[in-house]
């Protein structure tokens, strides 16, 4: 077992919920609620509550997708809140992956006018980056966590035994934020995880990812400056990720759009920090070994472009990005203009 401390709140890994019992019996709320998605319903809850020594709690389920979170689907939750009779001394334990962190904290942190929550992600992504930061949000028009608030819980359980039921798919996306960990501030742990399988990821390595994302957090919780390098690769990638949420029969994962956000950022890098060629060539191999080629459509740009510019990182109405310096280390707050942006997709399509 290892506790990190964040904020305001452990992160305890690997601990088999010995210190959430604990945190259950220290703080005596007055009802505990679950909430889920139909996955983490059946395959992560019943081992769960199979740790914990509880008796009474209440059940709140939502369909999983990022396509449904959604203003309507937090109205569910709070509904059900209600109707269960949650006061202001209720817990809200979230059990699930980003979708379930992001919305299930966006629903307690303003559910009369905030009530405490526990994060415990059974998804690559959300224990490396989700459910850590208190950052929490919903998507509204395609865009990705337009409406949100900085909250953070009070302590968040990982443990990576869910990964055992996890898709493959799935632990690729969620790989490709441990890769932006390495890209944005330690070149060793990148090399590291160049020779790593996610599918069978050592929890040493998920560790460290942790560790990364919490520093930078510790020391910019509400994102003034340093946390924007967590953004390396999200500009481009979340553009991406609502489009083909919106227009491809899959859509691509988080971490799949990501992925490409990252070589396309990549690509402005050499273009406008020092980012050399050759860490482009690298960075480009590395991702192309975990994640197939995306065809963007021409006919796509402007709309991806329309979705860069709606981007809740920008200032001014210029479309804000952290690039790389070198691998290893970020800078923050570069303006890119349409054209490079334009450029940056063509590069990646051409690759």
């Amino acid at each position: 077992m290892e506790t990190i401390q964040s904020l305001s709140y452990p992160i305890v890994f690997n601990d088999d919920f010995a210190a959430l019992n604990q945190f259950l019996r220290e703080k005596n709320y007055s009802k505990v609620f679950f909430l889920v998605d139909e996955q983490t319903e059946k395959h992560c809850l019943p081992l769960l509550i199979s740790q914990l020594q509880i008796t009474e709690y209440d059940l709140i389920e939502v369909t999983s997708g990022e396509e449904n979170k959604n203003i309507d689907f937090c109205i569910g939750i709070w509904r059900m809140l209600i109707d269960f009779g949650a006061d202001r001394n209720s817990l809200l334990i979230n059990v699930g992956g980003g979708v379930i962190t992001d919305i299930g904290g966006f629903a307690a942190s303003t559910f009369k006018r905030g009530i405490d929550f526990v994060q415990i992600p059974t998804t690559l992504l959300s224990q490396v980056d989700a459910s850590v930061g208190g950052k929490t949000g919903i998507d509204m028009d395609n865009l990705k966590n337009i409406i949100g608030t900085f909250a953070q819980p009070n302590a968040v359980f990982i443990d990576t035994f869910f990964l055992r039921t996890l898709p493959k798919r799935q632990a690729v996306s969620g790989f490709a934020e441990m890769l932006k960990h390495g890209l944005i501030a330690d070149r060793t742990y990148f090399n590291l995880l160049k020779e790593a399988s996610p599918e069978t990821i050592d929890p040493e390595l998920i560790y460290h990812s942790i560790t990364i994302k919490n520093e930078v957090v510790k020391q910019d919780p509400e994102e003034k400056g340093l946390r924007k390098i967590l953004n390396f690769g999200h500009t481009v990638g979340h553009a991406i990720e609502s489009y083909s949420l919106q227009h491809d029969a899959t859509p691509l994962t988080h971490g799949e759009a990501i992925a490409i956000g990252m070589v396309c950022e990549a690509f402005l890098s050499v273009e406008k920090t020092e980012l050399t060629a050759a860490e482009l060539v690298e960075i480009m191999e590395t991702l192309g070994r975990f994640y197939e080629k995306y065809t963007i459509k021409e006919a796509s740009v402007p709309a991806l472009i329309e979705l860069m510019k709606s981007d809740k990182k920008n200032n001014s109405g210029k479309i804000n990005c952290s690039l790389l310096t070198q691998i290893g280390h970020c800078t923050i707050d570069i303006f890119c203009n349409e054209e490079e942006l334009c450029r940056s997709l063509s590069f990646y399509q051409n690759s």
